[in-house]
């Protein structure tokens, strides 16, 4: 049998006396008014005991001080071995450490910052990897490359655009001048996050009188993408500026509900021209002719 089996557990009376003493190295380790009540002693072995106290500080919540005392073999002096703070059954701990590229969410990047890309990355894969050499004649050989570089030197700077039919286009199109592009897990994995944004199964979608497939503010895209997908152009709707599944569809539908054009009443008619004849006056009695003044029949109705 081992001498480490053979230890007693009961704790040494010298080192659970010890109370003020490991008090007075925990108080020395921490803030004023930090370590609270003495809440146990627990036997470490022969003549080693660890006295837990309560730690008051809120940001440790749970947490004790614990100290370690000793003695010699047949002496009375018990002496100080160690002073640490330790986290109790209820201990409020920090969060497992999670890698940076594991917390990042969408939305979190800023101005100036940089986001480094995975050499695998499953949302990317060669644009071209040169390892099946196209013919010479091909838009994407060496040849071309090079009649690539020569036609529009400036392309390199992403502001300029390549003039649309030229080789330089072709090859942009073909992914030629990007080191990688989407592979088809990244394609899935874009349309199933629109998709969930703004796609069929959201509320808007469901209450919607028609789908976005037939809507005027619908702006095409190119590409695989553009078979499932465009571009909403009203600024009235909810999905202005996002890329917008075609089964999508909103109250701003163009064709929804086409309002009326606004009657226009007819213009008044005012006969400025004729004239009424009105009697001011009685007829007299003797039969006289009645006196009659003629009125502009605008003021006659007066």
């Amino acid at each position: 049998m081992s001498a480490a089996t053979t230890r007693s557990r009961t704790p040494d009376r010298l080192c659970v006396e010890a109370v003020d003493l490991a008090r007075a190295s925990a108080e020395e380790a921490a803030a004023p008014g930090v370590v609270g009540a003495h809440l146990a002693a627990v036997s470490e072995g022969d003549r080693v005991v660890t006295h837990f106290f309560e730690c008051k500080d809120p940001a440790y919540r749970g947490w004790r001080w614990a100290v370690t005392v000793t003695r010699a073999s047949r002496a009375k002096n018990v002496t100080l071995d160690e002073t640490v703070l330790l986290p109790g059954d209820d201990a409020l701990l920090a969060p497992e450490w999670v890698p940076w590229s594991e917390r990042l969410r969408p939305g979190d990047m800023g101005p100036g910052d940089l986001l480094p890309t995975d050499a695998e990355d499953l949302r990317l894969e060669p644009g071209w990897s040169g390892e099946d050499a196209p013919p010479p004649n091909s838009v994407v050989s060496a040849e071309m490359a090079e009649l690539v570089e020569a036609e529009d030197a400036d392309v390199t700077d992403r502001a300029v655009v390549p003039v649309r039919g030229s080789i330089t286009s072709v090859a942009e199109e073909l992914g030629m001048r990007r080191a990688r592009v989407l592979s088809r897990y990244g394609l899935h994995s874009a349309a199933d996050r629109w998709d969930e944004s703004f796609g069929a199964k959201t509320p808007m979608a469901q209450a919607a009188p028609a789908s976005c497939v037939s809507c005027g503010f619908l702006v095409a895209i190119g590409g695989s993408l553009g078979q499932a997908f465009g571009v909403c152009a009203n600024e009235f709707g909810p999905a202005d500026g996002h890329l917008v599944s075609l089964s999508y569809g909103c109250g701003g539908h163009s064709e929804a509900a086409v309002m009326p054009k606004t009657p226009r009443p007819a213009p008044p008619v005012l006969d400025s021209m004729g004239s009424d004849e009105f009697h001011l006056r009685p007829a007299a009695d003797s039969g006289s002719v009645p006196t009659t003044d003629v009125l502009p029949a605008d003021l006659g109705h007066s």
